[in-house]
């Protein structure tokens, strides 16, 4: 289930939001990009999994791949269609029900709106929805336990030694992690790590 707090400050932030990352030149990602689509087949199949503006979904469309685009805001989901001509699926975490259909699930700082109970349960439907050997890009906030930003939204922090043990114990192999700060759209100078992974 949505948090009511979390989709209210999307819903009033999209167009920002939207112009001022999904319009940048997001360079400091490359090596993430990279690190995700080196353990896909030619053309393949990703689910963008909380896309917000549809950047990256319309960059993995536009390098040749098939694209399933999901986010629980209905408003980044008009952002994504009118900007880049992506059609967005406006579902929650819950939703995902497929099995063994996508080669490569870019979970790109999505999951870190989770709740820490469910977090376990929502890795697990991801590994289910992936091929065997599927790709998993996990973009998460460094911390500790759980609370709201300066705008309200609800975020669930872990160690990288947490996100990696639990890929573990849930069947994923972690290929490669990588450490980096930025600053996101309540402005705050954050430490992240991405994570890809294979199950």
């Amino acid at each position: 289930m949505s948090d009511d707090e979390t989709m209210a400050a999307y819903a009033k932030a999209a167009e920002e939001y939207g112009k001022g990352f999904a319009r940048a030149k997001d360079t400091f990602h490359e090596p993430d990009y990279a690190a995700f689509v080196a353990g896909l087949p030619d053309g393949g199949t990703v689910l963008d999994l909380g896309c917000g503006p549809g950047h990256w979904a319309a960059r993995f469309r536009d390098d040749g791949y098939r694209v399933a685009a999901v986010d629980a805001s209905p408003e980044m989901a008009a952002y994504a269609k009118d900007t880049f001509g992506i059609d967005v699926s406006v579902a929650e975490f819950e939703d995902i029900e497929s099995e063994a259909l996508f080669d490569g699930i870019w979970a790109f700082f999505s999951l870190l709106h989770a709740p820490r109970d469910d977090f376990p349960s929502h890795l697990l439907r991801l590994r289910r929805a992936l091929v065997p050997g599927g790709q998993l890009s996990l973009g998460m906030k460094l911390g500790e336990g759980e609370r709201r930003d300066e705008l309200g939204r609800f975020y669930a922090y872990y160690s990288e030694e947490e996100l990696t043990a639990l890929l573990g114990v849930l069947g994923f192999t972690v290929l490669s992690a990588r450490r980096g700060n930025g600053k996101g759209l309540a402005g705050a100078d954050e430490t992240f790590v991405v994570l890809t992974a294979h199950a």
